[in-house]
């Protein structure tokens, strides 16, 4: 079932961001005197199809992994001479310009407007409590600590750990110094900093930036809030309102650690270490074990204790008036595409690594997942999805709508277009580098996929 939740999330989110695209070609290239022959939502043999009274066709085809306007146009078919003037290769630079870029900057639109309605209608996160800090990671290495909350990381106050992961992937991929004030547990606020060499290099790490940095967002600690009679946990000695401080030598900070080792070693005896009311002693308990998914993992029969106020406590909600969420929109959606655009070259040089790529299985997992969340978070996919199309669809790729307008530019410069033969070579370059990074993205996809 997540399987094909995620696969009907996926198509849904590109049949949203191609149709806003490919309408945007579309629109424009009409309201230019362009006559267009057909829509096409998806590639190959086509499972809906409609021709319209103005006798444009529409069609919805079998692989949703893109979409195209068919124009009139003498290099791919024979035009009747009453329609040349509706031909598009028959328009001035300006006017092909104008249809090329219109596909991109609709995405652009698309993104403002979705994160116009985010910041209106309001977000809900979690706020930047920190919760384990991998032994020896930069995190460590800078001073944080369990229970400190980020509050500002930069120059940005950040209200939730969406916002501090963000400014901290920026610092990252352009390898600057960053400063990062925290609140302590204990009240105080103390300023941090993360060398911009070290944040550098988790760009080129494989393992993704923020699992390098080493900060883990808090989790509920591992306190036992019920026990499930006749199970391990029970049968081990184990109470309610107990904590585990360790497993097998292991410290236990928080309870989705103590879950991992727990699932890790089915049938297995571990020795804890658990406080109660205040004192420390050992016990064994004989882990249990069962069926998920097809894996055997472990289990004790143990549930966490959920404090009264903790939801309270972690919730975050932000939330602007809709005359300052355009501005904040159009502002995210910049960054956005600039940090994109960063990201590219990084990879591009071999200063990032394309593990950072994602193809169709990792979108589709990510439409899946928040789609399951709700509306906004949904939403904020699609933003998010729609820039990184914008944003590739403009680099000067043949095939691309960068590419298009790169061979405008260059009709320009030199006071004509290039020769038939010129483009056809350099089109086959173009398609041969889109289909590297296809199979680049699909590798990149199964190879995390294997490694989950």
């Amino acid at each position: 079932m997540e399987i094909i939740w995620s696969i009907l999330a996926f198509i849904v989110a590109i049949g949203v961001l191609v149709t806003v695209h490919e309408f945007g070609h579309f629109w424009v290239a009409r309201r230019l005197g362009v006559k267009v022959l057909r829509f096409s939502i998806g590639f190959g043999q086509p499972l809906w199809k409609r021709t319209a009274a103005d006798g444009v066709e529409y069609v919805v085809a079998a692989i949703p992994l893109g979409g195209y306007v068919k124009m009139l146009d003498e290099n791919e078919v024979e035009v009747d001479e009453s329609e040349l003037d509706q031909a598009f290769n028959r328009q001035g630079k300006l006017t092909r310009a104008a249809i090329a870029a219109a596909g991109p900057l609709l995405n652009f639109i698309f993104a403002i407007v979705a994160y116009w309605l985010v910041f209106t209608i309001g977000d809900t996160g979690t706020r930047p409590f920190v919760g384990a800090v991998e032994p020896a990671s930069v995190a460590e290495q800078a001073g944080f600590a369990y229970g400190d909350e980020l509050k500002k990381v930069g120059d940005e106050k950040v209200a939730s750990w969406e916002q501090a992961l963000y400014v901290l992937l920026s610092a990252a991929v352009d390898a600057e110094d960053l400063a990062v004030t925290v609140q302590r547990e204990s009240g105080g606020k103390v300023q941090l900093y993360l060398p911009g060499d070290d944040l550098g290099n988790l760009v080129k790490d494989k393992k993704g930036v923020f699992e390098k940095l080493g900060l883990k967002p808090m989790t509920l600690p591992p306190v036992i809030g019920e026990i499930v009679t006749g199970e391990a946990a029970e049968k081990a000695g184990l109470k309610v309102g107990d904590r585990v401080v360790s497993a097998n030598g292991e410290t236990i900070i928080t309870w989705s650690q103590w879950v991992s080792v727990i699932q890790k070693n089915p049938g297995k005896t571990m020795a804890l270490e658990v406080e109660r009311a205040g004192s420390l002693f050992d016990l064994d308990v004989e882990v249990g074990s069962i069926s998920k998914s097809g894996q055997t993992i472990g289990r004790v029969g143990a549930a966490v204790h959920v404090p009264d106020d903790y939801i309270e406590k972690m919730r975050a909600e932000v939330r602007y008036d809709p005359i300052t969420s355009v501005g904040l929109a159009v502002e995210k959606t910049g960054e956005l595409s600039l940090l994109t655009l960063k990201v590219i070259g990084k990879m591009l040089v071999g200063e990032a690594s394309v593990h950072n790529l994602s193809g169709p299985i990792t979108i589709a997992q990510t439409a899946g997942k928040t789609a399951e969340y709700g509306f906004i978070q949904f939403i904020k996919f699609l933003a998010l999805v729609s820039v990184s199309l914008a944003v590739l669809n403009l680099l000067p790729v043949p095939v691309l709508d960068g590419g298009h307008l790169l061979f405008i530019l260059i009709e320009a410069i030199r006071g004509k277009p290039l020769s038939d033969e010129a483009l056809g070579q350099i089109q086959r370059i173009g398609l041969a580098i889109l289909l590297s990074l296809m199979i680049l993205a699909f590798y990149v996809d199964i190879n995390r996929l294997i490694n989950q």
